[in-house]
């Protein structure tokens, strides 16, 4: 897995216009197509100008294309988009008249988004409307370029993506979603700024031959119909390994919500692939402000990893920035959830006054179901949540990827079914105190470290519980534990475990801690790695 490029210090904040740090992170491409049809894919053609729309004919060009050597698209452009700096990408606006079902009243409005900067793949766009195929055709003149002297010949230049308005709860449209770079996407719910990112397909992310990233090709966006509060959109990927199609229903709102079918169409078969990816940046937080000289106490749109596992369990794992390259793997199967998610909700924990990092969406994950040729499952069968972190110096890398990585390599066509929440919390949370606090730092003597964990709940305070039955279940392995210590604080509805690790000469120690009374959980199980 690569890092994105590190942005320039100075940057807007996010909004209309796209923000720098997110223009660096989601650099990459489309599907070059000329007057509809693939590019050196002569069959078979996608769903063009004048046809029936049938979403099953996207997957068909999945299929077909995966069983064609990969292509790679031309990113060529003609002067001055060739090469745009930052500032020179950001001043390219569209005008008015290029923005797709504005003033209909849908809830919903389409602005295409031009190439340029690092986004120089083409990407096609269509419309469906009354059940007919319209590609959006580029116009320079519908674009506004700043200080740039455009071209003047006409010619079809594509696009490199698109942003959707939405009208949150009947409110003038507001930024909801964007689809643009590889093949990432992003989400916002009501009165939240873009953060935390999705990928469409993860391939051999950390490895040591590189990362893989596919790119989207083309979008079939369904004209919503009015009062509805939902949008369907189709989407082409495509990469040197393998194909895919993705049918996506998006439901702005409070939690927005996207229901994604994803099918896989593998060109070789797929050792190391990730579902569900997502990824995040976290420079320091409580757990990791040492050798960190910045005035903010944290700075991060995600703060841990949380996972409801197929055997019930509530898990949470802070995350961290780390000396070196980590990589987690909580073994699972059918799992129930997973996502990144930010906890830490008020100004106060960050006090940064641009990025507002409070504002930051929480991305969870609720696995729908999968299907493979003569395989039908309803969950995802057994795999892995895969956390991986890696090291950084600057708040705009992504730094932070999770994702679902199946146990078997997937070698012939499969789908998998999915919801994703962009929220403020989790949905759907069990009965149990959540962990609220993770610091750590110096301990009594040598390498020892002192561990302070809040879980904030009504459970270890529930009716009926005996007065100290609360009890610590706590594990390292390796290195050993002293100082185990409760502290409950009802007023608060807070417990503290308090602790102390000593790693020995380990460089790596894994801890696992629960709250228990009665021997049954009042608390998610915390996990955290320990590394020097």
């Amino acid at each position: 897995m690569t890092r994105h490029p590190t942005a320039p210090p100075s940057r807007p904040q996010p909004g209309p216009a796209l923000d720098r740090r997110r223009v660096l992170a989601l650099a990459g491409g489309g599907l070059a197509w000329a007057g509809g049809a693939l590019a050196q894919q002569p069959e078979p053609s996608p769903p063009g100008d004048g046809e029936r729309f049938d979403p099953a004919r996207v997957v068909d060009l999945a299929r077909a294309l995966a069983k064609k050597p990969y292509a790679a698209p031309s990113n060529a452009l003609p002067d001055p988009f060739g090469a745009l700096s930052y500032e020179q990408y950001v001043a390219i606006r569209a005008l008015p008249p290029a923005l797709i079902w504005a003033g209909e009243g849908r809830g919903f409005v389409v602005e295409p988004l031009h190439r340029g900067f690092l986004f120089t793949n083409p990407v096609t766009l269509h419309v469906v409307e009354d059940g007919v195929v319209r590609r959006v055709a580029y116009d320079r003149g519908r674009f506004e370029f700043g200080k740039l002297k455009a071209p003047e010949e006409p010619r079809d230049l594509a696009f490199s993506g698109f942003r959707l308005y939405a009208s949150f709860a009947g409110a003038s449209p507001a930024d909801c979603a964007i689809f643009q770079g590889a093949s990432f996407f992003r989400a916002l719910a009501a009165g939240q700024s873009y953060g935390v990112t999705a990928r469409a397909l993860t391939l051999r992310p950390a490895e040591a031959k590189g990362e893989e990233f596919p790119l989207f090709r083309a979008f079939w966006l369904e004209r919503p119909a009015v009062g509805t509060g939902q949008i369907v959109i189709h989407a082409l990927v495509d990469s040197e390994s393998a194909t895919a199609a993705l049918h996506m229903t998006l439901r702005p709102g409070e939690a927005t919500i996207v229901d994604v079918e994803a099918t896989l169409c593998p060109r070789t078969p797929l050792e190391h692939v990730g579902i569900a990816g997502m990824t995040g940046a976290y420079l320091f937080g409580p757990t990791d402000h040492r050798n960190v000289d910045d005035a903010r106490p944290a700075a991060h749109e995600i703060d841990g990893l949380q996972i409801r596992n197929g055997w019930g369990e509530a898990l949470w794992r802070p995350v961290q920035n780390p000396e070196t390259l980590q990589i987690s793997a909580f073994l699972d199967q059918d799992p129930k959830g997973f996502g990144l998610v930010q906890r830490a909700r008020a100004y106060g924990d960050y006090q940064d006054d641009v990025q507002r990092w409070e504002r930051r969406p929480s991305l969870w994950v609720e696995p729908l179901g999968t299907w493979a040729p003569d395989v039908p499952q309803h969950g995802w069968g057994p795999g892995a949540v895969q956390l991986i972190e890696i090291p950084s110096e600057s708040e705009v890398n992504e730094n932070i990827l999770a994702y679902w990585r199946p146990k078997e390599p997937i070698a012939k066509e499969a789908a998998f079914s999915y919801r994703q929440f962009w929220c403020w919390s989790v949905p759907g949370q069990p009965p149990l105190a959540v962990c609220s606090g993770t610091r750590v730092g110096r301990g009594a003597s040598g390498r020892r470290r002192l561990f302070l964990v809040d879980f904030t709940g009504e459970a270890p305070f529930a009716e009926g519980l005996a007065p100290g039955s609360l009890r610590l279940s706590l594990h390292t392995g390796p290195g050993s534990l002293t100082r185990q210590q409760l502290y409950a604080y009802p007023e608060r509805k807070t417990v503290r475990a308090v602790f102390e690790l000593d790693p020995g000469g380990e460089t790596a120690c894994e801890l696992r801690l629960t709250v228990k009374a009665a021997d049954k959980p009042v608390s998610e199980t915390w996990l955290y790695r320990w590394t020097p």
